[in-house]
């Protein structure tokens, strides 16, 4: 049984989305506060957070941002459910590392459908194992490890698998809307500006190679480039 960890200081809040992810049939873990949050990602190891913004003691930025740099915590998927619902909020929360946001008020069933999107990936990720080289750019998809010049970048789980899914997919043009569907699980229509904030921080992390390997195409999409 999976362990979902539901981080919010609303008790209502909690209530709702610990009774909809039991029936869903999942494990629910609770935390009121930042810190708290921090012990139980920590401890418990989750197979994913749900994560508040506004928190007691530790606000759930810093939350997100602690657990990325841990390496106990770096690959657990983190979606964010929160009344900010300001693009800045939303960009911000998505540079820090988190996998998906949902802005409150929020569809239970929608948030279920997204939790098992996000778990559904972690789970087909190793479906075709295989270690992807370009020269100096190694994507180790058994290991989740991405190496440039033999130095590892640390990127997020979602960072990983957008790039795992352009480099599968070489020297073929991918729209955004496509790549919603097939890296995030998006049937419906969301904002394609969730992908270039992605694209952005894997550009920042991977430098020059980088530059060798990703294209933009205006208006279009994204291209990886195996030259």
């Amino acid at each position: 049984m999976k362990k979902i960890l539901v981080v919010d200081d609303e008790p209502d809040v909690v209530e709702l989305v610990e009774f909809n992810l039991k029936t869903a049939g999942y494990q629910v873990l609770r935390a009121g506060d930042g810190g708290e949050a921090l012990r139980r990602a920590r401890e418990e190891l989750p197979d994913l957070i749900v994560l508040d913004l506004m928190l007691p003691e530790v606000d759930g930025f810093e939350v997100c941002k602690i657990l990325r740099r841990d390496q106990r915590t770096r690959n657990i998927p983190i979606l964010m459910l929160t009344a900010k619902a300001e693009e800045i909020d939303r960009v911000l929360g998505l540079e820090l590392g988190a996998d998906d946001y949902v802005t409150k008020p929020f569809s239970p069933r929608e948030l279920v459908l997204r939790i098992k999107n996000l778990l559904r990936r972690g789970a087909t990720d190793g479906a075709e194992a295989s270690v992807l080289a370009f020269g100096d750019l190694i994507v180790d998809i058994p290991r989740h490890e991405v190496r440039v010049q033999n130095r590892k970048i640390n990127l997020t789980a979602t960072e990983f698998r957008l790039l795992t899914v352009l480099a599968r997919r070489r020297g073929r043009v991918q729209t955004r809307e496509r790549l919603l569907q097939d890296v995030w699980g998006y049937n419906q229509m969301v904002d394609t500006r969730t992908v270039d904030t992605h694209i952005r921080r894997i550009r920042e992390k991977l430098g020059p190679a980088a530059k060798q390997h990703l294209e933009t195409l205006r208006g279009v999409g994204y291209r990886f480039l195996d030259e």
